[in-house]
């Protein structure tokens, strides 16, 4: 959204191209998780996720951690998620399918949660291209703002936002 993101390489929008390697990115936001504790959080088969972790760690999108001890002499490797997709516009990357796989990331972690307790917004505008220009910059200054605020101590929340034309408004 931002002017400040530069353009994804194609194998980078690719790998941003799936809902489950978004929710693997925002599982691993604030903790480092190994690969079976991914898959069970997602409720998903371990060998299935380890092929989406490994293609988000070829990426630069998650970084593996040291190594430590597992279960029965294993070794297990924690991943944590960079913040490299936020430096990222897909759209001149030729690859389709990121804004379906963000929106369906979306509404796969919100069916998580009871409806009731989402905070829902919806507005009609009309907008001149100044006028979207500016909401665009503005708006982006606040995700900005937002994201550069991590207290430890906070509650995890998540934003997905839409702007789109309202072609039922228009003919």
């Amino acid at each position: 959204m931002g002017p400040h993101r530069r353009p994804a390489t194609e194998e980078e929008a690719r790998a941003l191209a799936s809902s489950v390697r978004l929710r693997i990115l925002r599982l691993c936001l604030d903790e480092a998780l190994t690969n079976k504790e991914i898959a069970g959080r997602l409720g998903a088969n371990p060998a299935t996720t380890l092929h989406h972790v490994r293609k988000l760690v070829d990426t630069g999108f998650l970084a593996a951690e040291a190594h430590r001890p597992g279960p029965r002499g294993s070794t297990e490797i924690p991943y944590r998620a960079t913040g490299k997709s936020w430096e990222m516009d897909v759209k001149e990357s030729g690859v389709t399918g990121a804004n379906a796989a963000m929106l369906d990331a979306f509404l796969e972690e919100v069916r998580l949660v009871d409806v009731e307790e989402v905070d829902l917004t919806r507005l009609g505008l009309r907008l001149t291209a100044e006028g979207h220009t500016e909401l665009r910059r503005r708006l982006a200054e606040v995700f900005e703002d937002f994201r550069g605020r991590t207290p430890p101590d906070g509650e995890a929340y998540s934003l997905f936002f839409a702007l789109h034309k309202d072609v039922s408004r228009d003919r």
